[in-house]
């Protein structure tokens, strides 16, 4: 499982696009996953054929798992890959082995890598360990050292580790980078637990363990497996619903993007102090200069709709006050005011929320912008936007009166200072030129982080976008 976006931890396993016994070639995609930010399709950098597929779809991987292998060694390879597919054998195998035998078993233990993890260095690293753990076996360690023989039955992955390249130092304990992390978040010293994971790894069951009440341990250290297993389902359950036996309600497991959508909602909210102002307008002029680009030859074969012009009008705000362009440095205490805009969309999704970004926005002409909003959107809907898209955005733009609601109270999108929340344009009654008549009418919502936009830079940018859309014509006057 290569890392396929900045400091992603794991991912979920979609969907399967081919089956052992496939032939495969160099940059044909094998499978797509969901992480924590997007889905994606993963190549294989191989030509060979599929001998077996590690993990179901729905199964939530480690980054540095390996997930497939692949025999490219043409006819006598077969044999290497049914010992690669066995953990125990890999642990026992070594000792009695002829170095004959070893150098021929290595590079067939090699090629099952999916993206990029170079194992040879590693992996001969490794295979003298394990032949000193069989020689002493009568050390002091020797109970220790048996567990990793038995236990990567049920977890086979003797090479991740191997193959993110992390190795230990002086006294450091073997763990990969999520573990780490799991045992920071439940205040578990690593150096304080005893391994169960393949050449003295420690896995997120053995930090579970250690985090456990004492007595829990004891009862079930002949049995080490079934401790971890109530730990360990959650980050494997299947991507269906789970009905209850009643069929009263359903659970449905949070994770993917959802989940980290969720985490950053919470931390936005209660991170940032949200402000949010209102401004209702008369947006009539806007929706009939968008019904003439429609109709004109300019902008023909693009899509032209409100939330592209009253993107204009955001970027053009934004020009004429700069510091709503903004994020909050807490490390550093500093304010950041960016010379670019991200214009960031919210989009809905089967998988949820997601907010790409169009880079550069505020340098697009109008067919350019329009250009850009309907590749992101049909993009987002598809389920392909990529991690890199939803990364360093500086402004968002939700639009929820496509759902028929008049405006909301939007949350900041994380490392931004504002979010514009667009409602249902509605002909409404309006006092039109002193006399009562029916107009297109919709309400704007701006949140922003009080830290570093105050009342008087956030009303003037909200009352600039507004006057914009109310008089289109500023889009030329004040750009």
């Amino acid at each position: 499982m290569p890392d396929v976006g900045e400091g992603l931890t794991e991912a979920e396993i979609l969907k399967w696009y081919v089956q052992p016994g496939d032939t495969v070639e160099d940059g044909q995609v094998v499978c797509e996953v969901e992480t924590a930010k997007a889905a994606v399709e993963l190549p294989i950098p191989f030509d060979g054929t599929v001998h077996e597929l590690r993990f179901p779809e729905g199964t939530t991987v480690d980054v540095g798992q390996v997930i497939i292998s692949v025999n490219v060694g043409g006819g006598a390879a077969p044999e290497a890959p049914v010992a690669e597919a066995a953990p125990v054998a890999q642990a026992a195998v070594p000792a009695p082995l002829a170095p004959a035998a070893e150098e021929e078993a290595e590079p067939q233990g090699r090629t099952p890598v999916l993206v990029g993890y170079g194992v040879a260095a590693s992996s001969t690293k490794r295979r003298p360990r394990k032949a000193a753990q069989g020689a002493v076996p009568a050390a002091p360690v020797a109970p220790a050292q048996a567990v990793p023989a038995t236990v990567p039955v049920a977890v086979p992955v003797s090479v991740p580790e191997q193959l993110n390249g992390h190795g230990h130092g002086a006294g450091r304990p073997l763990a990969k980078p999520p573990v780490r992390k799991l045992a920071k978040d439940l205040g578990v010293d690593l150096a304080t637990v005893t391994p169960t994971g393949p050449d003295g790894i420690i896995t997120r069951e053995d930090v579970h363990a250690a985090a456990a009440p004492a007595p829990a341990p004891a009862v079930e250290a002949p049995a080490p497996t079934p401790v971890a297993q109530p730990v360990a389902a959650p980050a494997s359950v299947p991507a269906a619903p789970v009905v209850s036996t009643d069929a009263r309600e359903t659970r449905i497991p949070v994770k993917g993007v959802r989940k980290a959508t969720a985490a950053a909602m919470v931390g936005s909210a209660f991170t940032a102090p949200h402000v949010t102002e209102f401004v209702t307008f008369d947006i009539t002029r806007t929706m009939k200069l968008v019904e003439e680009l429609k109709s004109g030859t300019d902008m023909a074969g693009l899509r032209v709709n409100p939330l592209l012009l009253i993107a204009k009008a955001v970027l053009v705000a934004v020009r004429r006050n700069p510091e709503i362009n903004a994020a909050w440095d807490e490390a550093a205490q500093e304010i950041v005011l960016k010379h670019y805009v991200n214009l960031g969309i919210a989009a809905a999704t089967p998988r949820g929320l997601l907010v790409p970004n169009i880079k550069d926005a505020h340098a697009q002409t109008l067919p350019e912008l329009s250009a850009s909003l309907s590749e992101l959107i049909s993009t987002a809907r598809d389920g392909k936007t990529t991690p890199a898209a939803m990364q360093g955005g500086t402004f968002t733009i939700t639009n929820v009166g496509v759902f028929g609601v008049d405006t909301g109270t939007p949350i900041l999108n994380p490392g931004e200072s504002a979010i514009l929340a667009v409602g249902a344009i509605k002909l409404q009654p309006w006092v039109h030129k002193g006399k009562v008549k029916p107009r297109q009418v919709t309400t704007l919502a701006l949140s922003f982080d009080h830290r570093l936009v105050d009342g008087e830079l956030g009303s003037k940018f909200l009352a600039d976008v507004a006057a914009i859309l109310e008089q289109p014509k500023r889009l030329i006057s004040w750009a």
